[in-house]
């Protein structure tokens, strides 16, 4: 089992997980020519997908996924309140795709790889984020949620991967040019985790099994590198320099779960 990310940010997102001959990309936030680039990039055509998985409709989430769905003939799968929150003002937006509507909470599987949803806090319509498995290892990610529950923490328990929101420091959003109302989401309890929330995830799960850990979907303008893997390493007691980014513009290359 192996992942790699095609770009992590507000500019759009891309996880690609792979066991066996299945691979699944999760969200696609490019355009079609930058998606098909970017998978490129890692080894992979687009017909070499199974399928999408949509965490939620924002659009540096969705804003590729069904122009490349479409392109390549590549079923989606997505809650049924993301999917009302897409068609809403486009109800052409899934025409001409094989769309299944899946539940916030129950698995299924698709090839060699088993997929399990599981809700979170986001201003969105029904956001879930997912545990990806091989029936052996556990990929978790979460990169858009407000703030933890107990619910996420045992999702994320015992996982050999993570992939884990670090979007801003507090200090740089808060003294930053957002205007106090974008300042007040993104903080918020359905907003996006700080470095130190996100370390408190780490330091309230089981641990033990853990082989990668990515800080992901990181700002721009209101965080650095540096802090979200310095948040992280303090949380995990270990070197920074074993904590992941993903960026905007590289993602990351392929890693392995062994």
């Amino acid at each position: 089992m192996r992942f790699a990310s095609l770009g992590s940010g507000s500019e759009g997102n891309g996880l690609v997980v792979e066991a066996g001959p299945t691979r699944l990309l999760l969200d696609c936030g490019f355009s079609l020519r930058d998606a098909t680039r970017r998978l490129a990039r890692i080894g992979l055509d687009p017909a070499d997908l199974a399928g999408i998985i949509v965490t939620h409709e924002h659009s540096d989430h969705i804003g590729g996924v069904f122009p490349l769905a479409r392109r390549f003939g590549l079923p989606v799968w997505i809650t049924h309140g993301t999917f009302a929150a897409i068609c809403e003002p486009d109800p052409h937006a899934g025409a001409s795709v094989e769309v299944t509507l899946i539940h916030g909470e129950t698995r299924f599987a698709v090839g060699d790889l088993q997929v399990h949803p599981f809700t979170v806090p986001h201003d969105a319509r029904e956001p879930v984020q997912y545990v990806l498995s091989d029936g052996a290892r556990r990929l978790g990610v979460l990169t858009d949620t407000g703030c933890s529950t107990p619910h996420v923490e045992e999702m994320l328990s015992g996982c050999e991967a993570l992939v884990l929101e670090a979007n801003h420091d507090p200090d740089m959003l808060r003294w930053g040019d957002y205007p106090p109302a974008l300042q007040a989401r993104i903080a918020g309890r359905f907003g996006h985790l700080d470095n130190a929330a996100a370390g408190e995830i780490l330091s309230a799960i089981d641990r033990r099994r853990l082989q990668h850990v990515v800080a992901a979907h990181l700002s721009k303008k209101n965080n650095r590198p540096g802090l979200a893997r310095e948040a992280f390493a303090v949380a995990l007691g270990c070197e920074e320099d074993w904590v992941a980014v993903a960026s905007q513009e590289e993602g990351f290359g392929w890693r392995d779960i062994a």
